[in-house]
């Protein structure tokens, strides 16, 4: 009786200590898929493969390029179209030297380049948590590149001029909120891919952060410059855009910008917010791109006729919204005063709104412009651009109606 008490007792110690086993397990797989969820988010992977219409990561996307299109793929964990079937070893192969499972290479709009800097633990970390998700069969179209760029075996000499495959390096001469904010710009959010002007193998140059234009948009400069970068921002303001799209006097963010921020920035907290404006606030000053102006409006006497013509239609169909001294109707993100888009004598993302709007989530839903192309003649979207500009931005160049033909 007496051993049959000791046997039953130990066994119950056994089953005790295998269900505790079990959830210590459970519990550090869940904390993982949780962090890997965060870095999903910082690394902004939802901005390019979350399908057209849909909320679902099955790519789809097109990235319309000088020679060609390339479509993003499907990162759900499916094993036939997806990436179900990769090995951690494959994973960071992938993420590092931009060479996908079975050798096959990847083009650099996957920003492999810039993630080659993360570390192990949070590039499988991220693979945990999309390996968590449900699995979507699902392929994109095919991309259709032109000869010689549809040859991937041609990365294998583009890597070798552009991909430091190397991982990041804290400064030991920076604080640790620099060094985070650097490993936060650099290797996740990938700010350079976009910021930083292409060399003729379409590699990033040597003028860092000094904004570039990507598929039709401008990125604009970064750097600590005062008239072209965001040496005139303080960091309240900065932070306020990463976080939510929009700063008091320096308007809002639209197209890739707005995507980043609705995917990516606003998951962050505070603290990475803040280490990523410590890490821009040190970047070289360069001077080159769009004059930021200093808010107040320009001189109607100096409006050429087209943009005297373009204050009419922006009465009609712009103001309600935006009002006319552009501070914006009910809140900020309609707010037009201040912003990089209406200081840009191209007027490049102010014409890629007209085209084919804009929207933003934000904490207090969903804002968007709606395209103009349907509504209004190529003349008249010229006009109100014009105005625009000349009014808002107090630049005096008339944005010609081929901007807004197909």
């Amino acid at each position: 009786m007496k051993s049959f008490f000791h046997l039953k007792h130990f066994l119950m110690r056994s089953v005790v200590a295998t269900i505790c086993c079990w959830s210590s397990v459970a519990t550090a797989e869940n904390q993982l898929i949780k962090r890997g969820e965060y870095l999903f988010h910082a690394a902004d992977c939802a901005a390019c493969h979350v399908a057209p219409e849909s909320n679902k990561l099955t790519g789809g996307r097109p990235f319309t390029l000088p020679f060609g299109t390339i479509f993003a793929v499907n990162i759900t964990p499916d094993k036939q179209t997806g990436i179900g079937n990769y090995t951690d070893k494959e994973w960071l192969k992938m993420m590092r030297e931009g060479v996908g499972k079975g050798g096959r290479h990847l083009y650099p709009v996957m920003p492999y380049t810039a993630y080659t800097l993360m570390t192990d633990a949070d590039a499988l970390a991220i693979k945990a948590y999309l390996f968590s998700l449900k699995p979507e069969k699902a392929l994109p179209p095919p991309n259709t590149l032109n000869f010689p760029f549809n040859q991937r075996w041609g990365m294998v000499f583009w890597n070798w001029l552009n991909n430091p495959n190397k991982r990041f390096q804290p400064d030991s001469t920076q604080s640790e909120q620099w060094n985070r904010g650097a490993y936060l710009t650099e290797a996740l959010g990938h700010c350079s891919q976009c910021h930083t002007p292409r060399t003729i193998t379409y590699g990033l140059s040597s003028k860092a952060y000094a904004g570039a234009l990507q598929m039709g948009w401008r990125a604009y400069n970064l750097t600590s410059e005062r008239q072209h970068g965001l040496g005139s921002w303080t960091d309240d303001q900065l932070i306020s855009y990463l976080a939510t799209g929009k700063a008091h006097g320096k308007g809002v963010a639209s197209g890739p910008m707005a995507e980043a921020v609705e995917h990516g920035l606003r998951y962050m907290t505070h603290e990475d917010i803040a280490a990523m404006v410590a890490y821009l606030r040190s970047l070289p000053p360069v001077a080159e791109g769009p004059t930021v102006q200093d808010g107040q409006s320009g001189s109607e006497s100096t409006f050429s006729v087209v943009s005297r013509r373009g204050k009419k239609l922006f009465v009609q169909a712009c103001a309600g919204c935006h009002l006319p001294d552009g501070r914006g109707r009910q809140s900020e993100w309609g707010a037009l005063e201040g912003a990089h888009s209406v200081s840009d004598p191209a007027g490049d993302n102010l014409v890629q709104v007209l085209r084919s709007g804009t929207s933003l989530e934000t904490g207090q839903g969903k804002v968007f412009m709606p395209g103009f192309m349907k509504g209004y003649t190529p003349e008249e979207l010229a006009a109100i651009s014009s105005y625009v500009l000349s009014h808002f931005g107090r630049t005096h160049e008339d944005i010609k109606p081929a901007a807004f033909k197909n």
